[in-house]
């Protein structure tokens, strides 16, 4: 008999995919620092930003695969594109509803907002994967949510009460980012490589942020009212360059860290295992900020690492229950 948790997943799988998981929380909670530092610094708009973002990681994915001789990884057969562009549209959609949310709620509360993936994960991949829904992943998901809302500081009732829509913008986000999950974890049932899928998913999603700016006239937050925005930056080196960074760097290892998880892990899982991200970037903000930790945020990053420590060893237990 195996864990009711991972019906099909050996117990090193399970090792690889929480080790790979973290590492990807970790790498993915660095990305806030540098869209601070571009939207503080040069005023960049967010959409724009958005939309560079995943042309850089189309390039530079591109440029890395060239570099070490594994083009053939692009190679997809063309039954598959259909989906790779579902994919990369979901990819666009949860990057800009994300990216609305900050603007209506400010990064606490679109953060917890965002967060709430992992309901959404577990649910629709019981619902959609038939992965198993237990008690134990409900107590993590509380768990985890409840971290999350420490850490953000979102504990303020008269920011969810006087902001319904942007509320739901960001829960919508959460929706987003959970069946991006879905889709990454589908993907690998599918048998489709994790940087040929990244490579095609952000060309894709490029290319509907792209519109995005040119159809939103300004109009929509975070566009800009003529094509020539598009070039914000300008001869701003630095700027260009701390973009590409952030394109090569978080976005292309913490986004490829993240779908190689998928393959070892249930989406619900390694969605649990992600909300240790803000975690992260609170200690990296001290780090390196000098923003000081709250008693609260110390408190939510420890809630959020017993929610997915309780599940690691409970999967733990039930395998070598299984080996027995």
């Amino acid at each position: 008999m195996s864990s009711p948790s991972t019906p099909s997943i050996e117990r090193s799988s399970l090792a690889r995919g929480y080790t790979i998981a973290l590492i990807s929380a970790a790498i993915l909670s660095t990305t806030a620092i540098f869209i601070r530092y571009l939207t503080e610094t040069y005023r960049l708009p967010a959409l724009v930003l958005a939309f560079w973002r995943e042309v850089f990681v189309a390039l530079s994915l591109l440029i890395a695969l060239a570099a070490l001789g594994a083009l053939p990884l692009l190679r997809v057969e063309r039954r598959h594109l259909p989906y790779l562009f579902g994919y990369g549209f979901v990819l666009a959609i949860f990057n800009a509803l994300w990216t609305l949310s900050v603007s209506l709620n400010g990064a606490a509360i679109s953060t917890v907002l965002a967060y709430s993936s992992g309901a959404f994960t577990a649910l629709l991949g019981w619902w959609l994967l038939h992965e198993e829904f237990g008690w134990v992943k409900v107590v993590a998901v509380m768990l985890s949510l409840g971290g999350c809302v420490l850490v953000s500081g979102a504990l303020g009732v008269n920011a969810w009460l006087d902001n319904p829509v942007g509320i739901l913008t960001g829960l919508l986000s959460g929706l987003g980012y959970a069946v991006y999950s879905l889709m990454g974890r589908s993907a690998s049932l599918r048998g489709l490589n994790t940087w040929g899928t990244l490579f095609y998913i952000f060309g894709f999603a490029a290319v509907f942020m792209l519109a995005v700016n040119l159809l939103g006239g300004g109009m929509l937050p975070g566009t800009v009212s003529e094509p020539a925005g598009l070039l914000w930056l300008g001869n701003a080196v630095l700027g260009w360059g701390i973009l590409l960074l952030l394109a090569a760097g978080p976005t292309l290892a913490g986004y490829g860290t993240y779908n190689l998880s998928l393959s070892l892990l249930p989406s619900s899982v390694a969605n649990l295992i992600l909300t240790l991200e803000p975690a992260f970037t609170a200690l990296i903000a001290y780090l390196l900020l000098h923003e000081r930790l709250t008693l609260t945020q110390v408190e939510g990053g420890l809630l959020t690492m017993a929610g997915v420590a309780f599940l690691r060893l409970y999967e733990g237990r039930e395998g070598r229950a299984s080996k027995r």
